[in-house]
């Protein structure tokens, strides 16, 4: 039994944060309800997003809505705080956190005391130094992103269609995908799907009339699922027209022109930069060990390396393999660890605090699934390869399985039921993104947003 109250503070609210959060909840239920603890949740935004969700509801496959779980209504026996956690001082036990009141409340930070401290901030983009990446560069790592792009690949066509300027048109029209992985993989297969459907309501845009670039720095893409498997997404790609780039890099996207490192050149409306991540910046304003690369130095048993009431997973962590044959190997940072070794730490919390031994985290890789637009995907699971519609429905049915609460899996194969049965949406909501333009404009004040203010190049 825990013998005096002890203070949990979670800072992070994606996978392991989450799931962190809802296994302490299970697993001290009793101590919940005797005021023996408090789980504290920091988090920037109120939600947890599937990010697996996010190419689906890019091509609008999937509502924006149910590819985020609300976190006060799973996690409703933990104190949930919207706001950043700025810096840790793990010595004395405290985090400043800034709230979405401190600045009308006239203070940078308040400190927040812990007694067990889970460090699971993810990770961000890792956007390099690029002329014009910071300008026109569009991200895709957040549900916000993944919408907007969706909003603007659709004005684009409607630019693309309203203009006699062949310049504009072809710029309009010129889709570059910079990284090669899952995330740049698989929204570019789904939005070329969408936007392929969508030219047959376009009297004067036909799909061939679109250019989809792929970059990728190194010699294969999607690196998961095996070389055989990679090339043969690359021979699928190609074969909708889709121009595969291996062993190139972007140069610069400055004045609206991608400049490759081959010497090509694409005017060019629309640059998604999916080249990888970085550790979240949180971790070097801190007391802890960090790894080389920035991540926590962390045990087996998910505690960071030589500190004790500290504890860390996913992203943020470098959690040794046990279960690789070659020593020094750390976890891949993916989210098919994050979730397994969120349910150890919740569960190592808990022995801890009842002086039990603690458990140590040990999954060996499975394998992985990628989908390339509707009916169409790659697989390589437990060594067995799979491609084209058995590939795509198995990377339907294990993301289904994994998606939190029964809530959102129902949600979910509600429309991907309807979506099998009626035609797609092709609405572009792009004025969501400025909802005060019109009555602003009404009530004579700034003029509506003028396309030369968005960085993403929509209007």
């Amino acid at each position: 039994m825990v013998k005096e109250r002890a203070r949990i503070l979670v800072v992070g609210g994606g996978y392991v944060g989450m799931y962190t959060a809802l296994r302490l909840q299970r697993g001290l239920k009793q101590e919940l309800r005797r005021g023996e603890v408090d789980i504290t949740v920091v988090t920037p935004d109120p939600y947890m997003t599937y990010q697996p969700f996010l190419p689906e509801a890019a091509a609008g496959s999937i509502s924006p809505r149910h590819v985020v779980v609300p976190l006060r209504r799973v996690l409703d026996q933990c104190h949930v705080v919207i706001g950043e956690v700025t810096s840790i001082d793990h010595g004395i036990r405290t985090a400043a956190v800034t709230t979405l009141a401190a600045a009308d409340e006239g203070r940078a930070a308040e400190l927040l005391g812990y007694d067990e401290l889970v460090l699971a901030p993810g990770s961000i983009s890792r956007a390099l130094p690029i002329p014009g990446l910071a300008e026109y560069g569009i991200g895709f790592k957040t549900v916000e992103e993944a919408i907007g792009l969706r909003n603007h690949v659709i004005e684009q066509m409607d630019i693309a269609s309203s203009t006699r300027d062949p310049a504009i048109r072809d710029a309009a029209l010129t889709f570059v995908f910079v990284g090669g992985g899952y995330a740049g993989v698989e929204a570019l297969g789904e939005l070329e799907d969408m936007a392929r459907y969508t030219a047959r309501y376009y009297h004067n845009v036909r799909p061939e009339d679109m250019k989809w670039v792929l970059v990728e720095a190194s010699d294969r893409i999607l690196p998961e699922v095996g070389e055989e498997m990679g090339r043969y997404t690359v021979t699928q790609l190609r074969r909708r027209n889709i121009q595969v780039l291996l062993n190139t890099r972007l140069e610069s996207c400055a004045d609206r022109v991608a400049v490759l490192s081959d010497g090509q050149r694409f005017p060019t409306r629309t640059v998604v930069w999916t080249a990888g991540v970085k550790p979240h910046p949180l971790l070097a304003a801190t007391d802890l060990p960090l790894t080389g690369r920035g991540r926590l130095k962390c045990s087996a048993e998910l505690t960071v390396d030589g500190v004790e009431h500290a504890w860390a997973a996913g992203d943020a962590a470098a959690v040794p393999d046990v279960t690789a044959a070659e020593p020094g190997t750390c976890t891949a940072p993916n989210a098919q660890h994050a979730v397994r070794q969120a349910k150890v730490l919740g569960d190592n919390i808990v022995h801890a605090l009842r002086g039990e031994p603690l458990e140590t985290y040990a999954h060996k890789y499975g394998g992985s699934v990628a989908s390339l637009g509707l009916h169409k995907g790659v697989a390589q699971v437990y060594g067995r390869k799979l491609k084209g519609y058995p590939a795509w429905f198995m990377h339907r049915v294990y993301h289904l399985s994994r998606v939190p609460t029964f809530n959102r899996k129902a949600r979910v194969l509600a429309e991907w039921t309807l979506a099998g049965l009626f035609k797609r949406e092709i609405v572009s909501l792009g004025s969501l993104e400025h909802p005060r333009a019109e009555f602003e404009l009404a009530a004579g004040g700034k003029p509506p947003h003028s396309p030369s203010d968005d960085p993403k190049g929509s209007s």
